[in-house]
């Protein structure tokens, strides 16, 4: 190395400078977890059944990662809808179905008088990445389809659960989004959104549970009945 860069310095070059800075500690995604980054809004379908069958076939951004498939449950025409980041990989093929983030979810519906009956849940990445963190270069073109899916549903009010979700729907972390009711406009109608903390968070810092209450009080305010 000392011998590289010596010639380098002979040759007369001395400085390194780039376009952009580079986190050289960055651990990049195997191959098989990036998502290349093609436009895709032509190519999906506009209503709901094809959409979803699209989005859990072999043309879907996730379609190449070896985790199970986590389609969207609950009712299609529910009020409320709630957005997450990724499945657990205690849940499986299902979206916060077992285990202690399950159960704080549960407790998080049942106090605001919803339950998963009445609700209707997705996630921004319908697997769980490979090596468990999502890959930044999916961002965009995954954003887009979980844009797509809100819209499809058109529920009158959106619980984004996280990190992920947030960035996916309006665009910024959570803790920029948090604070009050934001507006979605789509072809349907206008979705008021909400974002909080993961159930998973609410776990390993507890003292979030206090402000996790104030963004469910915030999402059900002036909702009727």
């Amino acid at each position: 190395m000392a011998s590289a860069l010596a010639w380098w310095h002979e040759a007369g070059v001395d400085t390194l400078v780039g376009d952009a800075a580079r986190n050289w500690f960055e651990v990049s995604p195997p191959p098989s977890a990036v998502i290349p980054s093609a436009p895709v809004a032509a190519a999906t379908p506009m209503d709901a059944p094809g959409f979803l069958a699209w989005r859990s076939g072999a043309d879907a951004p996730e379609a190449g990662w070896r985790a199970p498939l986590a389609m969207p449950i609950g009712p299609d025409d529910a009020r409320l809808m709630v957005l997450v980041d990724c499945p657990d990989q205690a849940d499986g093929a299902a979206l916060l179905s077992g285990g202690p983030v399950a159960r704080m979810f549960d407790r998080m519906l049942a106090a605001i008088g919803f339950s998963r009956d009445t609700v209707h849940i997705a996630a921004t990445y319908w697997r769980r990445p490979p090596p468990g963190r999502l890959p930044p270069a999916a961002d965009e073109r995954v954003a887009e389809l979980a844009r797509r899916y809100v819209s499809l549903i058109a529920p009158t009010r959106l619980l984004l659960l996280g990190d992920a979700a947030s960035r996916s729907i309006l665009g910024t972390n959570i803790l920029a989004a948090r604070g009050g009711l934001r507006p979605l406009n789509h072809e349907q109608r206008k979705t008021e959104v909400i974002a909080s903390f993961h159930p998973r968070l609410l776990l390993e810092r507890p003292a979030t549970k206090a402000e996790a209450w104030r963004d469910l009080r915030l999402l059900i305010g002036g909702m009727d009945g």
